[in-house]
């Protein structure tokens, strides 16, 4: 039931940065970025040193520095985090529970070489790797 929970309370998030990014702006500020990767972080029992690796491997510091404190992230980490909350997105159209929804993002998949998708995305923790797992589950769900 915890990760249901997680799940609302990164869908109210997720809509709050769909109003800010129609809005513009340009730039892409910490407390908008971060406030969403977080909870979806923990609903994907991702450790610091995962988090790290998804948002292009900052020093830890930086990483630390960001959460504490919401200064602006590069425009890399931005795009990091977009691409992360459009899989976190089509599983939820996928997957309509999100206990099969995290389920599917740890287990092997045939498509990645028998690695599971966030296998992928942590491997090497290239931008690359995490727009391969996206561009997948669009294509899944036909989008």
């Amino acid at each position: 039931m915890e990760i249901k929970s997680k799940y609302g309370q990164m869908g109210d998030l997720f809509m709050a940065i769909t109003t800010v990014a129609q809005m513009g702006g340009g730039e892409i500020a910490i407390p908008v970025s971060l406030a969403a990767f977080t909870p979806l972080a923990e609903a994907w029992d991702l450790s610091s040193d995962e988090q790290i690796k998804l948002l292009g491997s900052p020093p830890r510091s930086t990483f630390f520095k960001w959460k504490k404190e919401g200064t602006e992230v590069p425009r890399d980490t931005g795009e990091r985090i977009s691409h992360l909350l459009a899989i976190w997105k089509a599983l939820e159209i996928l997957f309509t529970d999100p206990v099969r929804s995290q389920e599917w993002l740890k287990r092997k998949n045939e498509f990645f070489g028998g690695l599971s998708a966030l296998d992928i995305m942590l491997e090497r923790g290239d931008f690359s790797d995490i727009v391969k797992v996206r561009q997948y589950l669009d294509a899944q769900r036909g989008g």
